[in-house]
């Protein structure tokens, strides 16, 4: 079994960052490819942002040249960091890891004020 446990989301003006962590219950070196996926009110989970075991990342459109993806080995944790934050960016934030099976975090709330 893999657990992810994600924090960092918060409330934030438009304009600003935050930075996403998600720690696994696993060593994440492991991992071929791990993801950010975020799922705003009413709309489909959809994808945001991946990274591979060679750090390899892939950005959706809408957050390319403002979010970055990464991961560090050591420490089993995913980040996303978010800059230039928009009110279009508002909502739940969810890890994903492929191992052996799909598991998901508990999704943390990001919310962009203007």
């Amino acid at each position: 079994q893999v657990q992810l446990v994600e924090s960092g989301g918060g409330l934030v003006q438009a304009g600003g960052s935050l930075r996403l962590s998600c720690t696994v219950s696993r060593a994440i070196g492991l991992i071929k490819t791990m993801a950010w996926y975020r799922q705003a009110p009413g709309k489909e989970r959809s994808l945001v942002a991946t990274i591979t075991r060679e750090d390899d990342t892939n950005y959706v459109d809408s957050v390319k040249g403002r979010f970055t993806i990464s991961r560090d080995n050591a420490r089993n944790t995913m980040y996303l960091q978010m800059n230039s934050l928009k009110p279009e960016d508002t909502a739940v934030y969810y890890c994903n890891v492929q191992y052996f099976g799909s598991y998901w975090g508990q999704g943390t709330q990001v919310t962009v004020s203007s």
